[in-house]
């Protein structure tokens, strides 16, 4: 196999990470928990993971993932731009990561409409 030299940037994504959580400021949303469709699209320099082919040498999605999880599921958040800058806030702990968006949905807050989302992004500075 030839090797492929220049830049490595990988893009992870996380798709439809479907979670429930007590979101919002009226009586029934505090008292109830409600569904919230996570997305989360990450950029970092995979270069080791390709060459060495070792799971150490790549960012383990699966460890940000539960992450995620262990803070949203079940937890209370009054607005969807403060749990968006949450969950942002735990992928960009991790220093592999150059750049992140969030992207949360909350399903049927609007009548009329499929959903309400938030999206935020980081970049690492270099």
């Amino acid at each position: 196999m030839t090797a492929v030299t220049g830049n490595h940037k990988a893009t992870v994504r996380i798709k439809d990470l479907l979670l429930r959580a007590y979101i919002g400021i009226k009586e029934e949303e505090i008292n109830n928990q409600q569904d919230v469709l996570i997305n989360v699209c990450l950029t970092y320099d995979a270069a080791a993971a390709i060459y060495e082919n070792d799971i150490r040498a790549a960012l383990n999605y699966r460890t940000i993932t539960k992450q995620i999880i262990g803070h949203v599921d079940g937890n209370r958040f009054a607005l969807l731009e403060r749990l968006t800058h949450e969950v942002l806030s735990i992928v960009m702990e991790h220093e592999a990561v150059h750049w992140a968006a969030v992207e949360i949905d909350k399903p049927h807050a609007l009548r009329y409409a499929e959903s309400v989302s938030v999206r935020l992004e980081a970049h690492r500075d270099s």
